[in-house]
Formats: structure tokens, C-alpha cells, sequence
């Protein structure tokens, strides 16, 4: 039996914290592979490509792949562009896993359903941290296991949206009704569009993809009038999401604020809040959507469309078999759930940390990027870079290098960049982003990586 120490790490999930895992694996020589479930790198991304991020190039790209690619002829693209998502995807994540050292480690169309350690389960203390990991790995429809010494989950959260019933379960029916409902950020001005013009739609959620959702949809309403926007939140007032507007230091961030409150002035919008959604179902006038509003039953008829914008939540089913240390609430690494805790810090803040921190009771396993914030609402790419340098380093055995904090963040962050064109500058097609202040630094937060 070859020894552990000779087995590769494995990555779950070819997004950007993962692909940033596998530079610093690649640079240091120390083997791995890298799951993915999609048949391409930044699957996630690409499910929502047509929306722009907050953050500039400047701060999206780790710094070791950026050496990596530069060192094989990559030409960069502006420091201060704001990309899309299918840009971010083309010119980073693409090129990046292309990467003679990066490519052929990866496995494409392969969901990760399982991880333990090899044939003892998660009750067995005696001689674990001595067996490798087994990891169960369905390639295509066809089950295979892989072992490894560590386990770098990135896996995100993305492809676990929250339900659109209240208290955090499925609403009565919405499971039978799910091809009426959209779970994410559709391109409803493109690809989208039949599904939705002319069409009773619904969005619920009180974050920027529904605000970039129902932005969108009514530029579609201005084409097609018979569209009917309805607006569902949980929130007690509608003007709680509007922020900080002009005064906003995001300036891109504060003009969805501004677009927003001038479309609910305008009418053309319906606002149900504070609605609590129970039950859907099926009439022959269309969908009917049943629930409490303000304590009192409330029900939105003859809807055609749902779309959901109500966050989403880490997929723990196949880390079962794995000792793990999650904060009960949040669902997120312990050690790091009162620094995103929602309910205390209001952008999610949180200070630069490493593999220290993010340590579980299973020796090697590590679980980085916006899956270590399980249900925090948002998540800073840079940070995600931060965890897995640590990380890398520690298993390097290179400690001190672990302990270092080297995330290095602007002085004024995004706040002062150059945000380019009018499209831009007006808010339009920007994903759903924040603004945190750490150590009097005001750092980006993108919520959608």
C-alpha cells in the first residue's frame, strides 16, 4: 500500500478558490487532483455569466496563479475592469486550468458523494489519522474511489439554494412546481426571455440578485407591458435593501440601490413585505402562492413564473463520514462564524485568517472559500486565496509560512477604482456584493464566488 504521505491532496470543486488551490499545489510540486462536477472550470459562474461583479480584475486573481500564467505567455486583462461572469470564467478560470501543470490533474464530470477515511467510519479514533482518505467519485454514471492524505473542499454553495418557504424549509408543493422556479440569477433579457416577458412573475429575496433580477425584468416590462412584476420579502420594510445609495463607498453598489427605489416609486412593481411564503400550487388561472403577511394570510394568484434569490446553503451530506467542527447556526466553520455571523455583523466581516482557523477534529480536512461561511450571505474571493496559500503551506510543512497573514487588501478597497463605463457606473448587471471593513480596510465582499 503506497504510503499517505505519497498520495495527492485532493480539491473538490474547479471554482476560483479551488483553482487558486491547485496553483499553489502546481508551484510547490506536491501532487493533487482537482473534482469537478461540471464538464468545465467555473460551472457555477457560468450559470450566472451574464452579470458583472463588484470587484475589479485587480483583486479576483491569486497571486500565484497570476505568476503561473504570466510565466506561460497569459496577457492580463485591465486591473480595473469589472468583469463578467462568463469573463472571469474565459479569461482566468479557463487559461488558468489550460495550464500544463493543472491540466491533467483535473477530472471533469465528476461529483464528488463521499469522503471518509478508508474502511472505518466516523465512530473509529484508533489509527484514523494513519489511513488515507477514500473519497467516492461518480465520473460520468460510473462510481470510482480515490484516496488521498488531505482533502481541500471548495465545493462552495452555489448548486444548494435556500427554498423559497419561510423558516428555511420547502414551501408546501414548491418541490412538485420546480420547473416554474428559477433558483439563481436567470438572463432574462437574453436567454431567458420567452420564459419571462408578458409573463406574472415573482421574485423572492431581499439581496442584490433580486434586485439585479427585477432590474432586469423591468427593462423587459418596458418591451413587453403585459409583464407583471411582484416583489416577495422577508424584510419589514422594502427600503431596508435600498443601502447606502450616494452615500454608498461602493459606488456601483449604491446605484442598484438607487435603481431599485425608483422602480418600486414608479408602480410598476408589486411589493409584498413582510410575506412569508407556506405553499404553491397549481390552479387554472396559473400558480398561486400562499403564505403570511404581517400575520395574516396573503395570496399572490395567476403567477406564471418564481425566481428564487433567497441565498443558499453547504451541502454537508458527503462529508458525513468526516469529523467536522460547524457552528451550529450558521453552518459554517466554527472558528470562523462569530466573525460572519449576519445576525451581529451586518457585510459579514471578517479578518484574514488561515489553516489555523480553519482546522477541523479530521486532521488534513479543510473546507475554504464560501462553503467555510456555510450560510453567511457573502464571501470575498481574496479571502478564499488567502485560505488555501495557509493551507498549502501548512502541509508543506512550512508553518511559520502558514501562520503569516498575507492577504494583501486596499487601503480604500473598490471604493475609489475606476468603475468604467456609463453601464457600469449606472449599476446595471452587477451581481450581489458588500463591503466590509476590517482593520480600517474596506475590502470587497462577492457573495456569488
Amino acid at each position: 500500500m503506497k504510503s499517505i504521505n505519497k498520495l495527492p491532496v485532493a480539491i473538490i470543486g474547479a471554482g476560483p478558490v479551488g483553482l487558486a488551490a491547485a496553483a499553489h499545489l502546481a508551484k510547490n510540486n506536491m501532487p493533487f487532483m482537482l473534482f469537478e462536477a461540471g464538464n468545465s472550470v467555473g460551472t457555477n459562474f457560468l450559470s450566472w455569466g451574464h452579470v458583472r461583479v463588484f470587484s475589479p480584475w485587480k483583486y479576483n486573481i491569486d497571486k500565484v496563479a497570476r505568476e503561473l500564467l504570466l510565466a506561460n505567455g497569459w496577457k492580463a486583462p485591465e486591473d480595473d475592469h469589472i468583469a463578467s461572469g462568463k469573463e472571469i470564467v474565459n479569461e482566468y478560470f479557463g487559461p488558468l486550468a489550460s495550464l500544463p501543470m493543472i491540466a491533467s490533474h483535473i477530472r471533469f464530470n465528476a461529483k464528488v458523494v463521499s469522503i471518509g477515511r478508508k474502511g472505518v467510519d466516523k465512530m473509529k479514533t484508533r489509527g484514523r489519522e494513519e489511513k488515507p482518505f477514500s473519497i467516492k467519485v461518480n465520473e460520468n454514471g460510473k462510481v470510482s474511489y480515490y484516496e488521498a492524505k488531505a482533502v481541500i473542499d471548495s465545493s462552495g454553495t452555489w448548486n444548494q439554494p435556500n427554498p423559497v418557504g419561510s423558516g428555511g424549509v420547502f414551501a408546501e408543493g414548491e418541490q412538485e412546481l420546480s420547473e416554474h422556479i428559477f433558483y439563481g440569477i436567470p438572463n432574462v433579457k437574453q436567454s431567458a426571455l420567452e420564459r419571462y416577458k408578458d409573463k406574472n412573475v415573482v421574485v423572492v429575496g431581499g439581496g442584490h440578485s433580486a434586485i439585479n433580477a427585477l432590474l432586469d425584468l423591468s427593462e423587459v416590462q418596458e418591451r413587453y407591458p403585459d409583464t407583471e412584476l411582484n416583489w416577495v420579502l422577508r424584510k419589514a420594510d422594502v427600503s431596508m435593501v435600498y443601502g447606502g445609495q450616494q452615500a454608498d463607498a461602493l459606488e456601483a453598489r449604491g446605484a442598484l440601490g438607487i435603481r431599485i427605489e425608483k422602480l418600486v416609486k414608479s408602480g410598476k412593481l408589486n411589493i409584498h413585505t413582510p410575506f412569508h411564503i407556506l405553499k404553491i400550487s397549481k390552479t387554472t388561472e396559473g400558480i398561486k402562492v400562499e403564505g403570511e403577511l404581517n400575520g395574516k394570510e396573503h395570496v399572490i394568484s395567476g403567477v406564471d413564473e418564481i425566481i428564487s434569490n433567497t441565498g443558499s446553503r453547504p451541502d454537508l451530506d458527503m462529508i458525513r463520514e468526516v469529523r467536522v467542527d460547524l457552528d451550529s447556526s450558521l453552518e459554517s466553520v466554527f472558528d470562523l462564524a462569530e466573525l460572519i455571523d449576519p445576525n451581529i455583523h451586518s457585510c459579514g466581516t471578517v479578518r484574514p485568517h488561515g489553516e489555523k482557523e480553519l482546522r477541523h477534529p479530521e486532521k488534513d480536512f479543510y473546507i475554504v472559500g464560501s462553503k467555510s461561511y456555510g450560510r453567511a450571505p457573502t464571501f470575498l474571493m481574496a479571502t478564499g486565496y488567502e485560505q488555501v496559500r495557509s493551507i498549502v503551506a501548512y502541509l508543506k510543512g512550512d508553518v511559520d509560512a502558514a501562520e503569516r497573514v498575507e492577504l494583501d487588501l486596499p487601503q480604500t478597497g473598490v471604493c475609489s477604482s475606476n468603475l468604467g463605463s456609463k453601464k457600469i457606473a449606472d449599476g446595471s448587471g452587477l451581481a450581489c456584493c458588500g463591503t466590509a471593513n476590517t482593520e480600517e480596510k474596506t475590502i470587497l465582499k462577492a457573495s456569488c464566488c
